[in-house]
């Protein structure tokens, strides 16, 4: 357990401690991101605007300095307004908030997450998500993945919904395409899994954390990080140059520099 100020985690830190624990070492520990190209930061720019104008629509605050000029936000968020009814037409017995927050201590960690809305009633839970990008082909890597076993997680943990009464939506909403969906059920099953596979994951983290503060030792691969992380054979030669070269690591840096970003999906 930390002793200190809990560490906040969210669902991108467990991703990438399950994918690549070095490359977590290197991204949050030592601040090694690789910059954006142009194309990437104009995709997050976009995406970023997109969640602000979906936040401050449903506060009710005006979105014309949002909207502008810019006829593929309009045309996306009349889209997505057809395609989700529930955004403007809730029940009396309904409750809904954008950008809403949750946060579990656990294992000495703070866990994380904002919804970009949650709608609820008395029986059930509704998480939706938008996702700015086309709808990916493999759905259960995305169901494995962190951002939706965590969201679900969380809600179960901090609220009176069964787990069987939380479901999680993601809206794709970009164009040309028309708004696709994919949501996922929860159970308890899927619960106690999502649990049991955190405890671990946190309690890995803490030994890595102080063999690294501690005895200077790197994060380690994996067993099965070989087969699944593009990182492997890469941070292992960077790893042995760093035992060769530690008098000149100006040429490690530049070559950590030149490694790609792990894909969400």
């Amino acid at each position: 357990m930390n002793d200190h100020l809990l560490i906040r985690l969210s669902q991108s830190h467990l991703n990438l401690l399950e994918t690549c624990p070095p490359q977590f070492k290197r991204i949050y520990l030592e601040q090694l991101g690789s910059p954006l190209s142009p194309e990437q930061q104009e995709k997050l720019t976009w995406g970023s605007q997109f969640h602000l104008l979906m936040q401050q629509r449903e506060l009710g605050l005006s979105i014309d300095s949002i909207l502008g000029e810019e006829q593929q936000f309009k045309n996306s968020l009349q889209a997505l307004i057809d395609a989700v009814p529930c955004l403007d037409n809730l029940s009396s017995q309904s409750w809904k908030e954008a950008e809403h927050c949750r946060t579990l201590a656990l294992e000495g960690y703070l866990l994380t997450v904002i919804y970009d809305l949650l709608i609820t009633e008395r029986n059930k839970a509704e998480i939706l998500d938008w996702k700015t990008y086309l709808q990916p082909e493999n759905t259960q890597k995305l169901a494995n993945h962190w951002q939706t076993r965590l969201y679900l997680y969380l809600l179960a943990e901090t609220s009176d919904y069964l787990p069987e009464q939380i479901s999680l939506t993601y809206w794709f909403v970009k164009l040309p395409n028309k708004p696709q969906s994919l949501t996922f059920s929860y159970d308890n099953q899927q619960h106690q899994k999502n649990h049991q596979d955190l405890i671990i994951l946190l309690n890995n983290l803490q030994s890595w954390l102080e063999d690294y503060s501690q005895k200077q030792r790197n994060f380690p691969h994996l067993d099965n990080c070989q087969e699944s992380c593009p990182y492997y054979k890469i941070i292992n030669d960077l790893e042995d140059k760093a035992l060769t070269n530690k008098n000149n690591p100006t040429d490690l840096l530049l070559t950590i520099e030149e490694i790609e970003e792990i894909p969400l999906w």
